[in-house]
C-alpha cells in the first residue's frame, strides 16, 4: 500500500539553525496522523516541506505517490495554515469560492453547507473577521473540495468548544471515507481523541511514532489504594514499574509505568477497600518524552 506521505532523511536548516533533521516518516492511507510538539519543534517546517513551500537542505518527501514538488498533487490536498491571513473589504465567502474555481470547482452548495455546519458568517468583510471566524473560513476552504489528504496546522485555534467538537466530527468523517489527515497540534486532548497514530517531534527531531493505544499502554498512570488497616511500607518497596511511592498508614500512592501488575499483586496480600487509577493521557506521555533531557541530542548547530 503506497504511503500518502513518505519522508526519507528530510532535513531543513535555516542558516546554522536546525528546523528539522533526518525525518523518516510514513503516513498511511485512511489514517489520522497526529503530529505533536511545542512551538518551534519542527511541526510547521515539516508541513511546509511536504507542501513544497520550502525546499529541503537534504532528503526527500513524496506525497500521494509523487515528489512533493509535482504540481499535479496540489489540487488533491486540503491545507489549513497555522496563521491564515485574510484582509480586505471582500466578503469572507469570496475567498473559498475563488479557491474553489482555481481548484476546478467544488460540489454545488458545499461551501454553504460547511458554513452552516461551522456557524460561519460568510457575509462579513474579510478584514473584519474575528480569529474564530477566520479559522472557520480556513476550515471551509480546506475541506470543501474533499481532498485525498488534509493537512491541518493547529486547526482548532480560536474555535469555541462546541465548534471544536464539530471539527473533530468532520475529521472522523474524512477518515471514514478512506481519506487521510495530518493534524499538527499542541492541543493534546484533540489529537488523542481522533488520531490513529501520533508522531512526537522535539527540537527538530522525530522522537517517537506510535499507535495511540500503544502509547497509552506504556504511559504513566497515578494509582491510589486504600486498605482496611495500615500496611507495612516494605511490602511495596522495589516493585518493578512503580515510582514516587508513598505508604502512609492504610493508603498507598504512586506512579506506575505501563502495566500495574506488580502493584496489584502486592496489594492483593491485604484487604483493599478502595482503588483509584487516573487513566493515562497523551499529555503525560508527551511530557515524559520532553522531560528526558539526556535521551536525544538537542544541539542546534549544523554539522
Amino acid at each position: 500500500m503506497t504511503a500518502v506521505v513518505r519522508a526519507e532523511g528530510l532535513t531543513k536548516y535555516y542558516g546554522r539553525r536546525r528546523g528539522l533533521e533526518d525525518l523518516d516518516l510514513e503516513i498511511r492511507p485512511g489514517e489520522i496522523f497526529g503530529y505533536l510538539g511545542p512551538n518551534g519543534a519542527g511541526k510547521t517546517t515539516t508541513i511546509r516541506l511536504v507542501l513544497d513551500v520550502i525546499r529541503p537542505t537534504r532528503g526527500q518527501v513524496h506525497v500521494l505517490g509523487a515528489p512533493s514538488r509535482d504540481p499535479s498533487v496540489r489540487a488533491r490536498i486540503g491545507y489549513l495554515p497555522g496563521e491564515l491571513a485574510l484582509e480586505g473589504r471582500e466578503k469572507a465567502g469570496d475567498y473559498p469560492r475563488f479557491l474553489g474555481k482555481a481548484r476546478g470547482g467544488v460540489p454545488p452548495g458545499r461551501i454553504e453547507a460547511l458554513a452552516e455546519r461551522l456557524d460561519a458568517d460568510l457575509g462579513v468583510p474579510m478584514g473584519r473577521l474575528s480569529k474564530g471566524n477566520r479559522q472557520k473560513v480556513g476550515l471551509i476552504q480546506a475541506f470543501m473540495h474533499e481532498p485525498e489528504l488534509l493537512i491541518l496546522d493547529e486547526p482548532t485555534s480560536g474555535l469555541d468548544p462546541l465548534m471544536q467538537q464539530e471539527f473533530l466530527a468532520m475529521v472522523r468523517e474524512v477518515r471514514a471515507s478512506g481519506r487521510t489527515v495530518l493534524m499538527s497540534s499542541h492541543v493534546l486532548a484533540e489529537v488523542e481523541d481522533v488520531s490513529d497514530r501520533v508522531g512526537i517531534v522535539r527540537a527538530g527531531r522525530l522522537v517517537a511514532v506510535e499507535d495511540v493505544s500503544a502509547l497509552r499502554e506504556k504511559a504513566v498512570r497515578r494509582v491510589e489504594l486504600h486498605f482496611d488497616a495500615p500496611v507495612p511500607p516494605e511490602a511495596f518497596h522495589g516493585l518493578p514499574g512503580v515510582r514516587d511511592l508513598r505508604v502512609e498508614g492504610a493508603s498507598v500512592r504512586g506512579t506506575v509505568d505501563g502495566r500495574p501488575d506488580a502493584l496489584i499483586k502486592a496489594a492483593a496480600k491485604f484487604t483493599v477497600v478502595h482503588l483509584a487509577s487516573a487513566p493515562p493521557d497523551l499529555e503525560e506521555i508527551f511530557l515524559t518524552y520532553y522531560s528526558d533531557e539526556g535521551r536525544h541530542d538537542d544541539r542546534q548547530d549544523a554539522p
